[in-house]
């Protein structure tokens, strides 16, 4: 019996990279997407209480749809046996992560200084 060598041939180095990228898009983008929703709710506790309204906690929903939407890409990115696709959607959750990122340190350094200022 001989081996069939397409199916015991290992994936190229730059595919396997690739799926580890996305891999770790969809994990850390959907524990950011919890944490903006527990941050939303502390921060509901913090204007209640104070009864004044920030709009930090409408900046921390846009930041939770963006990490969402990154974690959708990448998902649909590793379900996707298309390879041209599979790097576009890949890039694409890669760039809508990291201006999420940015956002969430933004976002961040506005609801301290909003805090502390009232």
């Amino acid at each position: 019996m001989t081996p069939n060598l397409i199916d015991d041939a290992p994936e190229p180095r730059s595919t396997r990279l690739d799926h580890d990228i996305c891999v770790h898009i969809f994990t850390a983008s959907a524990a950011m997407v919890g944490v903006c929703l527990t941050v939303i709710g502390i921060l509901r506790v913090v204007i209640s209480l104070r009864k004044e309204d920030l709009i930090g906690d409408d900046l921390l929903a846009v930041n939770s749809m963006l990490y969402l939407a990154s974690c959708l890409l990448s998902y649909w990115a590793l379900r996707t046996r298309n390879l041209k696709r599979n790097h576009r959607l890949e890039r694409t959750a890669d760039v809508i992560f990291l201006v999420a990122l940015v956002f969430t340190a933004v976002n961040a350094g506005f609801i301290t200084w909003a805090i502390s200022a009232s």
